[in-house]
This record gives C-alpha cells, sequence and structure tokens, in this order.
C-alpha cells in the first residue's frame, strides 16, 4: 500500500529529517521486511516484523493467549528517552497487534513488554522514536507521551 501510493519516498525523507514518531504498524514499517506476505519494509533499521506464533501464546499458567493481542500491557523502558520523560516505568499502555518486531541491533530497543514472551515495542534512534502501542487510546501515560514527542529536540 505504501508504494501503492508512492509514499515511500516521502516517508523515508522524514524519517532521515524531521522528528518522527512512528505509531503501530508506524513502527513496523521501519524495519526491513515483514512475515505478512515476505512485505518489504522502509529498511530504515535492521529486523524484521514477526507474527505471534500461535503455538507460543501461553500465559505464566498455561492458558492460551489471544492473537490479536488486544488490550492493556506494561511497558518496561529499556533506555532513558526525551519521550519517557515523567512517565513512570512499567507504565501500562493499550495495544492491538498480531506482529512484534525482530530489532536486528539491541541498542535499538527503548522498551519491551511480555504478552507470552518478551517483545520489542519501543525502538529509538536520533530522530526517530517509535511504539507498538497506542499512545492516543493510553490515557495519561500515552498522552504524556504525545506531549513529550510535541515538545521534542532530537
Amino acid at each position: 500500500e505504501m508504494d501503492g501510493r508512492g509514499l515511500r519516498p516521502a516517508l523515508l525523507e522524514a524519517a532521515r529529517s524531521k522528528p518522527f514518531l512512528g505509531i503501530c504498524i508506524g513502527l513496523q514499517m521501519l524495519f526491513e521486511r515483514s512475515e505478512e506476505g515476505d512485505t518489504p519494509g522502509l529498511g530504515v533499521f535492521p529486523g524484521q516484523v514477526k507474527r505471534f506464533p500461535p503455538a507460543a501464546m501461553r500465559d505464566a499458567e498455561g492458558g492460551k493467549l489471544k492473537v490479536p493481542h488486544m488490550g492493556w500491557n506494561e511497558v518496561m523502558q529499556a533506555e532513558p528517552h526525551a519521550l519517557w520523560r515523567g512517565i513512570s516505568d512499567a507504565s501500562r499502555y493499550y495495544f492491538v497487534h498480531s506482529y512484534y518486531v525482530e530489532a536486528g541491533k539491541p541498542e535499538l530497543v527503548a522498551g519491551y513488554s511480555i504478552y507470552a514472551f518478551s517483545f520489542t515495542c519501543a525502538v529509538a534512534q536520533d530522530n526517530i522514536f517509535a511504539v507498538q502501542f497506542h499512545p492516543e487510546k493510553s490515557q495519561t501515560a500515552g498522552l504524556a507521551l504525545l506531549a513529550n514527542f510535541v515538545t521534542w529536540k532530537p
């Protein structure tokens, strides 16, 4: 869809030159490829987007977890960042997704969550910050993250 609409050059330019906040698929598109139809991403970051494996989707008691993952989860801040300013570690955010990113460089990971297993849910580098969750639906913590983005000067 991104290529069909001719958006790739504009997105790459924005990712190179402006404060960039990716949300949900906006995080996923920054990586090299997705398992969903072997779709190429923008390739801004090394790594891939993978589907939650149905066989592995069990909670701590062995109960089956649903995919898509829909609901509130804690996000652990892996690295300090201006967009985390004033937000408590392990704050809860709202997720709706069936895929997660597997970053090719550990230093990209700015936050992670747990849904059957630990997965990357926030990445940061230079002028880019991207999250799997929906800050716009995540009440106080999400609104704080968005407010931090508005004032961010990378």
